[in-house]
């Protein structure tokens, strides 16, 4: 089992920054890959941005250049720097885990609202 506990949500105006952190805990020596996901009122589940074990980084077209996905250790967590932030980017964000042979974990989520 892994478990994910996501911090740093919020409420911030359009052009604002926040930074997610998603912490780890558990079975962690499996891990290939962490990542952020979010889901808007009346919208699917959409990946925002992944790392594998070896650095590389995924990111849906519209953050890319504005968000930047990083971890010290994939097996400690990864962070969400979110910076020009829209609208458009409110959505609960939920942080995940992919172990091969056992599928996804996830966080709780945590709410992020960008309005002025």
């Amino acid at each position: 089992q892994v478990q994910l506990v996501e911090s740093g949500g919020g409420l911030v105006q359009p052009g604002g920054s926040l930074r997610l952190s998603c912490a780890a805990s558990g079975r962690l020596f499996n891990i290939y890959a962490m990542g952020w996901y979010r889901q808007a009122p009346g919208k699917q589940r959409e990946l925002v941005a992944r790392i594998t074990t070896d650095g590389t980084t995924t990111y849906t077209d519209s953050v890319k250049g504005r968000f930047t996905i990083s971890s010290d250790n994939i097996k400690n967590g990864v962070y969400l720097q979110m910076n020009s932030l829209k609208p458009e980017d409110t959505a609960v964000y939920y942080c995940n885990a992919w172990v091969p042979g056992f599928g996804d974990y996830w966080g709780q989520g945590t709410q992020v609202t960008v309005s002025s």
